[in-house]
């Protein structure tokens, strides 16, 4: 029995959530959105995704007021999606449902803690250094690894299920929830031997680290199938990797939505700790292995804060990828002339932007402009994602203005 009082409050955040998700404009930004995937877009998309909220509070706007952590979770996300639309909605789509996670246990559970030293600067921010501890330097620790047992939890998916509908009906939609892919083969392994140790074995122990990245990617594929046998993964996603992910394209034709195929949804997968690797070893370490996992999906999208605009022969050999990460340490024109009209460039902009110590409007509109001007010059579909944002000084007012800086870059002639 959920505390009247909760479902009150959640109630009222649910009643304007549903307002601004009935707005026509939603159905605008899902058809521009769409275009874009389909890499024939209207416009240069914009999205302003993993904020400092710890930053953001403004007159009390993201104050959780409810008692049970249930519902505490409920309304921290709903109370998130009315301020970003009230600040900085720039290109976000605001659906008019509630997710209900499936109670799924073993999912990335790879049977490797991590072991670590942290420091932080603002204990407020969820965002700290990592010192990892190296667990894989002998050929016995490869024993370490396990792949996931997936388990489901009907009992609790039906409790979680029954609670949202008594909190819920009449505001919001119910949709259930499965596992959204991810498949990042060295950001566990970084974590789980610290990039530097990482790094040198690649050159001292290449045929130990084949083996490492060998299991872990046949772990990851026995993983997925186990999700789809079991009916546990997600419907098509509205997001991938902070951008939007409405796509013509999935899911494939004979799609059963009681039980999706990983052909019917995104993947999204990334090797930052291989930002200073050769492109021959890129291939050797990385794209050799998480090719095997991409070719069960509909679509992908690949990369994050590594730059790739000098590796782009190796990311075409990926299967199925649609959309490449275009981080802040690109060579912008050579990534635009590498990527063309075959994929979304997915700009990074810097978030240090929001963080110096002079907030520099004209700098950031520069940036964009140029990006924008680079990607129309060789044709590239593009979109701007605005994320990692650790600290705008507690200025939340420098995110607002980035936004609407954005807006008006993309939609200017």
């Amino acid at each position: 029995m959920v505390n009247k009082k909760d479902i009150k409050i959640l109630q009222e955040l649910a009643s304007r959530v549903r307002e601004l998700a009935d707005l026509p404009i939603q159905e605008e930004k899902q058809t521009l959105w769409r275009k874009l995937n389909s890499l024939k877009p209207e416009r240069p998309m914009v999205m302003i995704d993993q904020i400092c909220w710890n930053e953001m509070n403004i007159n009390d706007e993201l104050t959780l007021q409810c008692t049970d952590p249930e519902c505490r979770m409920y309304e921290d996300n709903l109370r998130r999606i009315l301020y970003q639309w009230k600040y900085f909605p720039v290109d976000m789509v605001v659906e008019p449902f509630i997710k209900v996670n499936k109670a799924i246990s073993g999912y990335l559970d790879f049977g490797v803690g991590i072991i670590e030293n942290t420091e932080t600067l603002d204990p407020t921010n969820s965002v700290v250094s990592h010192k990892y501890i190296n667990q894989f330097e002998k050929e016995e620790d490869l024993n370490k690894i396990k792949c996931p047992h997936i388990i489901y939890d009907q009992k609790e998916t039906q409790r979680r299920i029954t609670v949202a509908h008594e909190i819920f009906d009449g505001f919001l939609n119910i949709k259930l929830w499965g596992a959204g892919p991810y498949a990042s083969l060295w950001d566990p392994i970084s974590m789980w031997m610290g990039v530097e140790n990482a790094l040198y074995s690649l050159i001292d122990k290449p045929d130990f680290m084949h083996k490492l990245v060998r299991k872990l990617t046949e772990c990851y594929i026995n993983m997925f199938l186990q999700l789809e046998e079991q009916g546990l993964l997600c419907e098509p996603q509205e997001l991938i990797h902070c951008t939007g992910a409405y796509t013509y394209e999935l899911p494939k034709s004979n799609y059963n939505p009681d039980k999706p195929r990983l052909k019917d949804i995104w993947v999204m997968g990334m090797a930052q700790m291989f930002s200073t690797v050769s492109p021959k070893m890129f291939k050797e370490f990385e794209i050799d292995y998480v090719s095997q996992i991409y070719r069960y999906f509909g679509l992908g999208y690949y990369g994050c804060c590594e730059p790739l605009d000098g590796m782009m022969k190796e990311v075409r050999m990926i299967p199925n990828v649609r959309k490449i990460s275009m981080s802040p340490w690109v060579k912008k024109e050579r990534g635009a002339s590498e990527i063309g009209q075959d994929f979304v460039y997915s700009c990074k902009p810097n978030p240090a932007f929001v963080a110096t110590t002079t907030f520099d409007e004209n700098h950031i509109r520069k940036d964009l402009e140029e990006t924008k001007n680079l990607c129309a010059k060789y044709g590239c579909p593009l979109e701007i994602i605005l994320k990692d944002i650790s600290t705008v000084r507690y200025q939340p007012e420098r995110l607002f203005k980035w936004g609407k800086i954005a807006m008006e870059v993309v939609n200017s002639q």
